[in-house]
């Protein structure tokens, strides 16, 4: 059971939360970076973020001949390139963060935020399809989709979960 941050009357939990999560998410990013160029971090994006994505496309768009190369989704006549960034990972500092600094048990937490990992995962593969049909068929809606539409909605998303799973101990929700 997670533990509900109280704000009234003491600043204490909350100034702990706050210091943590920043604490948490600035260590995150720092170390991010070293992750790039290695084969776990290759295999996470080519094998477990594009070929599922090439896959989806071509059970959704089968004429369009969609192929996964490597970091890329390719296709007659073009390609879309995913770097690091393209793979959720903000969303998921983030998430890792808030949960690492949550009061409450381990376990709890630990099942939380893999249940967030794999929601962030699932709405990052369907961004990165959007994207593609977005760069395939609407260039004029690709920027949008990739800069602002896309990483907001995962994280709005991301943030609905992680007050939902907080929350849904609360006795005074339940009255």
């Amino acid at each position: 059971m997670v533990k509900k941050m109280s704000t009234g009357g003491n600043a204490g939990p909350l100034l702990r939360f706050t210091l943590l999560f920043i604490s948490v998410f600035f260590l995150l990013q720092w170390a991010y970076p070293a992750l790039a160029d290695t084969a776990v971090y290759r295999f996470y994006l080519d094998t477990l973020t594009v070929q599922p994505s090439a896959a989806l496309i071509q059970w959704i768009a089968p004429q369009d001949g969609v192929l996964a190369r490597g970091h890329r989704l390719a296709w007659p006549g073009g390609g879309l390139s995913l770097y690091n960034g393209c793979d959720g990972a903000e969303a998921m500092k983030l998430l890792i963060a808030a949960f690492v600094a949550v009061a409450g048990a381990w376990r709890a937490r630990l099942l939380g935020a893999a249940l967030g990992l794999l929601l962030i995962y699932v709405l990052n593969q369907a961004r990165i399809v959007g994207l593609y049909f977005a760069a395939r068929y609407d260039r004029g809606w690709f920027e949008q989709l990739h800069g602002m539409i896309g990483p907001l909605i995962i994280i709005a998303l991301t943030t609905l979960f992680f007050a939902w799973w907080i929350g849904r101990d609360d006795p005074a929700r339940a009255a």
